[in-house]
């Protein structure tokens, strides 16, 4: 059994311990940022494949106490490298966490390459290579003062990045954060669902995906297929299940926006990701958005407005908001990330949940609302 540590946007974490649960029926342990479990090469591969909130899953390989960058490639010497992939694959180091001893973490990757490095030449007379940019493996260490842990990386590329994302908006919302959103709203694709600002179509395309049990994972590639341990056959069965289980969604699946070119730009991430059966896109303001389902989830990112004169420009827009949505979305629960924290004062609506979210850096609230006709007034 492996020490796995599989990351998430913060306040995610508890919902990535369900799903956690739901993928390996194995328990695991919530940590800011991210959840710890026990768990063999399969657990990784699946988690890999149907986890759609998290960021990376991480396997731990070598644990130590060190004081200085010297005990740290000492303790990086000890790994048997060659035992986890080969001279040919190139690679590339990171290094993340917190020590008063060092204040140069860039200066601590190069010793944990150099012992890499020099592991393999003593073992295979091979230097391996370094990549930056695409490596085929990479290799995580976080150094907490005097506690190093190193880890291999088996995602490769993060996980929020699903292979269809071709075309985005200003400032696009990643896919696991918005899979996050629709977790915290209890979406489970048994519902009508619309996002009447859908930007690029990302929190729509996730919708989708649930609501089709489409894997996340299931058209990008894996750091761990580079692996020496690497296990094609159970990995391609574990495919084959995944692409048996998808199906089409039972609810309708809303996303428009007000600008023909954004609405073009989801469309097309629509059929990259082979879901564009499954939405309906509209070119619509707000305002002029109309449902006759009943019982559905709204959800959406609407434009922050970071500098002042634009967020007073889309805070005079929040009355309409919400009339709009006690006119037309009765029945309905309505969500809303942003980081205004005065949203629910000016929409005039009491919210039922509010949620602390980070999208990226910027500190945000899910709020999320029952909208009843006429009513929820403050």
């Amino acid at each position: 059994m492996y020490s796995i540590v599989v990351s998430c946007p913060r306040g995610l974490e508890d919902k990535l311990q369900e799903e956690i649960l739901t993928i390996t029926s194995k328990n695991s342990t919530v940590q800011k940022g991210h959840v710890g479990l026990k768990g063999n090469w399969q657990d990784i591969y699946l988690i890999n494949l149907h986890s759609r909130l998290a960021s990376r899953v991480l396997v731990q390989i070598k644990q130590g106490k060190i004081t200085s960058e010297n005990e740290l490639y000492e303790l990086s010497t000890q790994v048997r490298w060659p035992d986890y992939f080969n001279q040919d694959k190139t690679f590339k180091v990171r290094v993340e966490g917190k020590a008063n001893w060092c204040r140069r973490f860039d200066i601590l990757a190069l010793k944990i390459k150099d012992a890499i490095c020099d592991v393999f030449v003593q073992k295979t007379n091979v230097r391996p290579n370094i990549d930056k940019s695409h490596p085929d493996i990479r290799i995580s260490a976080y150094i907490n003062q005097n506690i190093a842990i190193l880890y291999l990386d088996t995602s490769g590329e993060a996980l929020f990045k699903r292979g269809w994302r071709q075309e985005t908006d200003i400032a696009p919302i990643r896919e696991n954060l918005a899979a996050g959103l629709l977790k915290l709203a209890n979406y489970d694709g048994k519902q009508p669902f619309i996002d009447p600002m859908c930007g690029s179509g990302t929190i729509a395309i996730e919708a989708a995906m649930m609501a089709a049990n489409l894997a996340p994972g299931l058209n990008r590639t894996f750091a761990f297929e580079n692996f020496n341990n690497f296990d094609s056959p159970l990995w391609e069965n574990l495919r084959i299940q995944a692409e048996k289980n998808i199906h089409a969604p039972k609810y309708p699946i809303y996303a428009s926006d007000n600008q023909p070119q954004i609405i073009n730009k989801a469309i097309n991430n629509a059929i990259k990701a082979g879901l564009s059966d499954y939405l309906q896109f509209d070119c619509i303001p707000f305002n002029q958005i109309q449902t006759k389902d009943k019982n559905g989830l709204l959800l959406t990112n609407p434009p922050y407005g970071q500098r002042l004169s634009d967020l007073e420009k889309i805070q005079a827009q929040y009355p309409e908001w919400s009339k709009v949505l006690k006119q037309n979305f009765d029945t309905w629960t309505a969500g809303f990330i942003t980081s205004d924290l005065d949203f629910p004062k000016i929409l005039r609506l009491s919210p039922k949940r509010k949620i602390p979210i980070y999208n990226g850096k910027i500190e945000c609230r899910l709020y999320l609302f029952d909208i009843v006709a006429g009513s929820n007034r403050k």
